[in-house]
């Protein structure tokens, strides 16, 4: 895997971890469920890392010009 790849990886990694932890607190102190958006925005997250490691290529948003 490429460097950049890597640090994109670890980048992302990061961030899900930090998310993860937020949650797991919430659920321990407060015995409550994250919301529904949560646990979907961790699960895209995810699902962008997967495709950053088996080096899928997302195409770019088109721009119109007005």
């Amino acid at each position: 895997m490429s460097k950049s790849r890597r640090e994109e990886v670890h980048h992302v990694l990061s961030h899900i971890r930090i998310e993860l932890r937020e949650m797991h607190i919430h659920m321990k102190e407060e015995k409550i469920l994250p919301e529904p958006g949560e646990i979907k925005a961790v699960l895209t997250q995810m699902d962008a890392l997967l495709d950053v490691v088996n080096g899928v290529k997302k195409k770019p948003a088109p721009v119109f010009n007005d």
